[in-house]
């Protein structure tokens, strides 16, 4: 193998003992499912440059079904537990982790965890709920967490008690980089006592900013809901003589959402993303341009993702949210206010309308493409924690499911690339100049 080749390991707990009760196989021709053999490998560039040679090519472990187990399924016990802001397809990961374990490996009892880490620290109340096919029957068709999120981190020693005294054999922790973060405490603090807890977990952000995760679950619904909003916005501006719709959607520190909306709408005239600061003033900033196209078209639409333009606002905000993440300024009615002052001193009537569907976004159930994507992640997350890996967290990398360490994807986050193939079809799609400034 070549010197600048290296395998991304992920730890176990121990030798693989029991055999599994799926029926898969490894051979081919005998019509079942196969086993993922552990030499299975999943490249993390799928292209390469022959003129400019990558200084490390990684090679991620391919996620799946094993043939042998680490636990004992008919002596197992295992929880799950929802964390950080809604997203959709919580649920459906909730139902697809019970079924897999409950119907498929044949874990006796699996436990809802409620209301996030919260639930895992006794003193605060909330104990754990017992799954069950009534229990999870419909709840993919419904919004939100059924356990009941929380931001914010527990006492790792506290929840290892909870997980020793409960005789939990493996956590499942869905949630974004926060979530993730915590969830490598959590494992770090087994590992210290020896024990064999498996902690395994899954990427639920929207944002779609978690490293090494090629598309989290709930990202394509939110976008489709983002379009939704974007065709009233452009009916708004459209029916009134100078109307500028604009609408903010979720995007922290990196622009999916923003991004693929204005793909999908194919009406976004200005999409502006956290990833490229730009300017207001000037003759080649946003203001400027927008007033050109008002004159121009008399309406336009505006897409701007949250965590965009915070250095155009003053004193920066220092204060962090439950998860630890850095609270931003609120980028839409400070831009707003912008717009209306620009063209009432132009003297250039303007109707604007500014739509902020955040919270309603991701609040509504999951699409048929995220609940397949839901169902994909929890299966391969029961796969991991059976087979006994651990501190992981299952990714996906050219459409194939892979195991990246939690600490790895935890280190950075995704981010448009904004010399990328993605920018460039938005910049194509707007007609906005590369940057404004």
């Amino acid at each position: 193998m070549p010197s600048n080749v290296r395998r991304v390991e992920i730890p176990t707990l121990g030798p693989a003992r029991f055999a599994s009760p799926l029926k898969r196989s490894t051979l081919r021709g005998d019509g079942l499912g196969r086993f993922i053999a552990e030499s299975r490998w999943v490249r993390h560039a799928i292209d390469l440059d022959e003129s400019h040679p990558a200084p490390e090519e990684l090679l991620f472990e391919k996620a799946g079904a094993r043939e042998r187990l680490f636990f004992d399924p008919a002596k197992t016990r295992a929880a799950v537990v929802t964390c950080g802001g809604l997203c959709p397809g919580l649920n459906n990961v909730i139902r697809s982790i019970f079924l897999e374990l409950a119907m498929n490996y044949g874990v006796p009892e699996v436990l809802g965890i409620r209301y996030g880490y919260e639930g895992l620290n006794p003193k605060v109340g909330l104990p754990p709920l017992r799954l069950s096919m009534e229990y999870v029957d419909n709840i993919h068709e419904e919004g939100g967490s059924v356990l009941g999120s929380s931001r914010g981190e527990q006492d790792p020693a506290v929840i290892v008690d909870f997980l020793q005294q409960r005789k939990i054999d493996v956590l499942f922790c869905v949630g974004g980089d926060g979530t993730q973060r915590g969830a490598h405490r959590i494992h770090e603090e087994v590992h210290r006592r020896g024990l064999p807890i498996a902690v395994v977990g899954i990427p639920k952000t929207i944002d779609n900013d978690i490293a090494y995760c090629e598309q989290s679950f709930g990202l394509i619904t939110a976008v489709e809901q983002a379009d939704a909003v974007l065709r009233g916005a452009h009916a708004e501006a459209r029916g009134a003589r100078n109307g500028i719709g604009l609408v903010k959607v979720m995007g922290r520190d990196a622009g999916f959402i923003a991004a693929l909306a204005t793909l999908a709408s194919q009406e976004v005239n200005f999409t502006l993303i956290p990833e490229l600061p730009f300017a207001l003033d000037g003759p080649g900033g946003f203001l400027a341009a927008l007033e050109r196209r008002i004159l121009d078209r008399q309406h336009a639409l505006i897409v701007v993702a949250e965590g965009a333009g915070q250095d155009l606002m003053g004193t920066k905000c220092q204060a962090r949210d439950a998860s630890g993440n850095l609270l931003h300024n609120d980028v839409g009615p400070f831009l707003k206010g912008r717009i209306a002052e620009h063209f009432a001193a132009r003297g250039i009537p303007v109707s604007i309308k500014y739509i902020d569907p955040s919270y309603t976004i991701r609040s509504v159930s999951a699409n048929c493409e995220d609940s397949i994507l839901c169902d994909q992640f929890a299966r391969r997350a029961v796969h991991a924690a059976m087979a006994g890996k651990t501190d992981v967290l299952v990714c996906t990398c050219h459409r194939t499911f892979i195991h990246v360490p939690i600490a790895m994807a935890t280190a950075s986050k995704r981010r448009v690339d904004v010399e990328g193939e993605m920018w460039s079809l938005v910049l194509s799609a707007t007609g906005q100049p590369p940057r404004f400034g």
